[in-house]
């Protein structure tokens, strides 16, 4: 282990000093689930600010930034527009004002009101450092034709600045869902995977959330190591390149902004592999828990991209990934190498001895139409370019999404979303099991997994200020996972969808409120009708529920 974190000092020290000029803001991650987010994704879509968001999370500081360039178009913003930046003001104020604390004085509070009327349980401040502290609680009561359980959680969100270069932040909460119809695989469903703590009781599943980071900002970027989920690429219902559907993993990350149409991003993710190590895996010396220490095989993933903003409405992305195990690679530190060719040179072209590389690309377009936003991606994992078109020898291995929403349609706050999405047999597999493209066995990309296809389409509006309403449809056909072989040596290719396991239609409702910042009601309905393919037998299920979270 030594040698994995003297590469981590290296690295972290040559970023540093490779930018270290005139510092900008600190860094502190926003959590992807926030509301502000689609707020400010919707202001971009009207083309009333400039909204970086194809990587998330974003930090606190940006958004912030965003906010404040927002602000300076009050004018153009409806009543209830101006309401919602008004509240999410409050929350981003430390970081839209740098007038007070001025003095070298310590000021800790609790319970109360901040100077920007934003409620904080904790706050610690002085001329050189700031530190937000708040508990999380959350409970939901879900109720469907599988059954009934209550979800609830407890743990705390802390998050810190240091000097005028270093962000700090942690977060933890423990969950427990108990009573009948508990989903414990998350298989073919968006909600985020989990590892499972032991527990002998049936009716009772128990796991935990994490989110952690030590930033430093440099003049145009800034540097980080911690654990999170990373998210790249815009959809409505499904990310192709990285979503959310894996557990948070720890990570190296490097964001880089040389000109303002030029931007670039890397990060080194350490997953896990969930395969068994047999050569490090060693006796214990007793028989308790059966006398093993497991090991298990090492596996990463490192993943760079750099986008081009054409003008102020339409934006180009091309990234690469690559997921290896066994052991860390310098190479793949490296934030402007090209795995590809780097993986093909180290392991002489032996594919039993390399790794497993990705191509992806994205184009955006907003307000180009007014008030709409266009989008495509195109996750590449395997294609022969000679024989793309010849169906007896292609291997066309993968996926793409085409989406578009406009919004304030026919009254204003009301956004209509289509997409369709398509993920060929194999993509995200590899012969070697400990480079399939997971994180503790769930997908980095899509939550579907390969050989599907969907076709969504959502309504979403907000009648007064922090009341969201969101109204879903969305088809999918997802086919079988296939094998190693057919993927490898079947000549022509499986057809897409071969061996078709189901056809699913859903209608979900969900209305949320946010009372006071971080304080947030939600309820919700699902519909889902699924049809086993190739029986034809169908099955509906129906679920609703209620809750509330604070401090998420």
């Amino acid at each position: 282990m030594r040698i994995h974190f003297r590469y981590l000092l290296v690295w972290m020290v040559v970023s540093c000093l490779m930018f270290a000029t005139t510092t900008e803001a600190q860094v502190v991650w926003e959590s992807p689930q926030k509301e502000i987010y689609p707020y400010l994704e919707r202001m971009a879509q009207k083309g009333l600010i400039q909204f970086n968001d194809l990587i998330r999370p974003l930090s606190r500081q940006y958004i912030a930034s965003c906010l404040d360039s927002l602000g300076r178009r009050m004018d153009q913003l409806t009543p209830v527009e101006k309401k919602e930046w008004q509240f999410y003001a409050r929350e981003y104020g430390n970081e839209m004002d740098t007038s007070l604390f001025r003095s070298g004085k310590d000021f800790v509070s609790g319970f109360r009101k901040d100077p920007y009327q934003r409620w904080r349980p904790f706050t610690a401040r002085n001329k050189e450092s700031l530190i937000q502290a708040e508990p999380i609680f959350t409970a939901e009561q879900n109720n469907g034709s599988r059954g009934s359980f209550l979800q609830s959680s407890s743990g705390v969100n802390v998050w810190a600045y240091g000097g005028k270069r270093w962000g700090f932040q942690f977060s933890y909460h423990d969950i427990t869902e108990a009573g009948t119809g508990l989903d414990s695989t998350r298989q073919f469903t968006p909600n985020t995977g989990f590892v499972l703590k032991q527990t002998n009781n049936p009716r009772r599943i128990n796991y935990s959330r994490i989110r952690g980071s030590v930033s430093y900002a440099f003049k145009n970027g800034s540097v980080a190591v911690g654990i999170d989920q990373q998210l790249w690429g815009y959809s409505q219902s499904g990310r192709i390149v990285l979503s959310d559907k894996a557990p948070a993993n720890p990570y190296l990350r490097l964001d880089y902004r040389p000109f303002i149409w030029l931007s670039f991003h890397y990060s080194n993710l350490w997953l896990n592999s969930n395969l068994v190590d047999s050569v490090r895996t060693y006796g214990t010396g007793n028989t308790v828990y059966g006398g093993e220490r497991i090991r298990y095989i090492p596996k990463f993933m490192a993943t760079h991209s750099i986008s081009i903003q054409f003008n102020k409405h339409l934006t180009f992305t091309a990234g690469e990934s690559i997921v290896y195990s066994d052991r860390l690679d310098v190479g793949y530190l490296i934030p402007v190498n090209f795995f590809k060719i780097y993986d093909n040179i180290v392991n002489g072209g032996n594919i039993l001895a390399g790794s497993n590389g990705q191509l992806f690309f994205q184009l955006s377009s907003r307000n180009q139409l007014p008030k709409t936003h266009l989008y495509s991606t195109i996750f590449i994992d395997e294609i022969r370019t000679s024989t793309m078109f010849n169906r007896n020898k292609s291997r066309n291995q993968l996926g793409f999404t085409f989406g578009a929403s406009v919004t304030d349609l026919v009254i204003p706050y009301l956004t209509l979303s289509a997409e369709y999405t398509r993920v060929n047999p194999f993509v995200y597999n590899n012969l070697i099991p400990a480079q399939n493209y997971n994180n503790h066995g769930y997908s980095m990309g899509d939550w579907m997994g390969n050989n599907f296809d969907r076709f969504f389409v959502g309504l979403r509006y907000t009648p007064f200020p922090r009341l969201k309403c969101q109204l879903n449809y969305q088809f999918i056909r997802k086919g079988g996972a296939g094998t190693v072989e057919q993927q490898y040596f079947q000549q022509p290719q499986p057809d897409f969808l071969f061996n078709p396991q189901f056809n699913r239609r859903e209608v979900s409702l969900r209305c949320s409120y946010e009372l006071i910042n971080n304080l947030q009601l939600w309820g919700f309905f699902n519909d889902r009708k699924q049809e086993a393919l190739p029986s034809g037998t169908f099955t509906n299920i129906r679920e609703a529920g209620i809750g509330f979270s604070f401090g998420l």
